[in-house]
């Protein structure tokens, strides 16, 4: 049986490394699952793995698409899968990393079998973000299915418009309809994540946001304005820099919005990944001994 370790955290918590280690230790691959690091006009701000970093083990699914291009969550559980069978043909295991929950979820469940878009719904929500923008469709959510907008990422529209369509085409709410696994996959999955102390964590987000703005965030998202309007880059980083732009915000507020805006995400995902019984976890600045230790867990698992 081959073997899928799927690294998770919060935002800002230090998969990236992680991930690499173990790359290194099994001499694989690592395959992607943040779905922001997919546009490569989005490195800054989506704190993409650097030039080194990517030298350091081969990674599928960083800057592979542009953010002009349409990508469904169902085309990345398709492309995962076909990159994940070339890959088990020349490793036994295989390294996953990232922080889009339903996307790792896609990869390791596949996706629930939910109708395809109402155009009629879309329309109308559509006309209902325009005149009341992204809040109203953040509390009609709320009202429909509390326990999915608990875990959402509420500044993504598309996430927004996606949940609200079923919850009203099926009467369903969205948080029962995604809960259930959908497939059994020929491979193992295994799941080790990273904590930290909240006030930690925070503390680490706050201090990334600031590396982004010194690495050349503002000129990033300056650059990417007049297609500000795509889903893409309706995201944390971007919409709060447009707003600078607009003269709406002065610099430092949109600064402090970047990171309430990514703390609040980092919240989300602990929400979620403490639903879970099956990640194993490092302690954040984790010491060679606790990498040797989580080594001999993984080959224990392996043998099972």
């Amino acid at each position: 049986m081959k073997n899928l370790i799927s690294v998770v955290g919060p935002t800002g918590i230090g998969k990236t490394k992680l991930a690499i280690d173990l790359a290194k230790h099994f001499n694989t691959e690592i395959v992607s699952c943040d779905s922001r690091q997919f546009f490569k006009e989005m490195k800054i701000g989506t704190a993409s793995p650097s030039e080194e970093e990517l030298s350091k083990a081969e990674h599928h699914f960083i800057g592979n698409l542009s953010i002009k291009d349409y990508y469904s969550i169902g085309q990345y559980e398709q492309d995962a899968l076909e990159k994940l069978d070339q890959l088990f043909k020349k490793y036994d295991t295989v390294i996953m990393v990232g922080g889009s929950m339903m996307y790792e979820k896609a990869v390791i469940e596949g996706l629930n079998d939910l109708p395809e878009a109402n155009p009629e719904n879309q329309r109308k929500l559509e006309e209902i973000w325009n005149s009341g923008g992204i809040e109203q469709l953040q509390e009609i959510l709320k009202e429909l299915d509390t326990e999915y907008y608990e875990i959402v990422d509420i500044q993504n529209p598309r996430r927004l418009l996606r949940a609200i369509d079923v919850i009203w085409q099926t009467g369903k709410k969205y948080s029962e309809l995604i809960s259930d696994s959908q497939a059994s996959r020929n491979f193992n999955v295994l799941r080790v994540g990273i904590e930290a102390p909240r006030e930690e964590l925070y503390e680490r987000i706050n201090k990334r946001v600031d590396i982004m703005m010194e690495n050349g965030l503002l000129e990033e998202v300056k650059g990417l304005e007049s297609y500000r309007d795509l889903i893409a880059l309706r995201t944390v980083g971007y919409t709060e820099l447009f707003k600078y732009f607009d003269g709406e915000w002065d610099l430092d507020f949109a600064m402090e919005e970047i990171k309430k805006n990514s703390r609040r995400y980092a919240k989300r995902q602990l929400t979620w990944y403490r639903k879970a019984d099956d990640i194993h976890y490092l302690q954040l600045g984790y010491s060679q001994k606790d990498f040797e230790d989580l080594i001999q867990w993984i080959n224990k698992e392996i043998k099972k």
